[in-house]
């Protein structure tokens, strides 16, 4: 299995700046990520970005263009699971503190049967799309999702067998409300600092 981070959004609320560049704890966020995939897999991740200036965002790294331009995150998925290949474990470049140990659960998810497998969250969705283990039947669903004129990250599910991560599990690497937040402002930024600065990720 190979990581695939999705580095997606124009970054408006920092003018365009790469906000997965910003950094937390005084690292780029794009660079825990790239760590926490490197320590699940063993095996450096492809990096799916389409701005000119992605190659010195994490040099040496095998970037990869949207294989289907603006679809939004259904389409960085698509991306992913084509370029990877698929299995695949997807992260979006905006969350500092996920964690290997959470990576490495989720890949052996697809192990048990699942095309997909994601964490419960806390979130408004109750699971994690952006933070997930796909695999190969995910393509073609993912494909007849878009031609659908669908955009949604879950809008292919009913497609495939979908497995989740109870938060009993997902509570063991750490709180979901913080190993899922995701940097999107700069006062995002300081909130993360902030709880850089009181304790640590768990990564194992």
């Amino acid at each position: 299995m190979i990581g695939a981070i999705l580095a997606g959004g124009k970054a408006t609320r920092y003018g365009g700046q790469p906000k997965g560049m910003v950094p937390v704890g005084g690292v780029p966020i794009a660079v825990r990520v790239r760590d926490a995939l490197i320590a699940a897999t063993g095996a450096d991740p492809v990096f799916i970005a389409n701005d000119p200036s992605a190659a010195t965002w994490l040099p040496g790294l095998r970037i990869e263009h949207d294989v289907e331009a603006d679809l939004g995150a259904l389409g960085g998925l698509l991306t992913a699971v084509v370029k990877g290949p698929a299995p695949v474990l997807c992260v979006a470049w905006d969350m500092p503190f996920v964690s290997a140990g959470l990576l490495r659960e989720l890949a052996s998810g697809l192990r048990l049967g699942y095309d997909a497998f994601l964490p419960a969250s806390e979130g408004p969705r109750g699971f994690e799309p952006l933070c997930a283990a796909y695999g190969p039947a995910c393509t073609d669903a993912i494909r007849a999702a878009l031609a659908r004129g669908e955009r949604e990250a879950v809008a292919f599910h009913p497609a495939i067998k979908v497995g989740i991560l109870p938060l009993v599990d997902v509570r063991r690497w750490g709180d979901p409300r913080q190993l899922f937040l995701n940097v999107n402002s700069p006062d995002d930024q300081q909130k993360a600092d902030a709880l850089w600065r009181e304790s640590s990720p768990s990564s194992d």
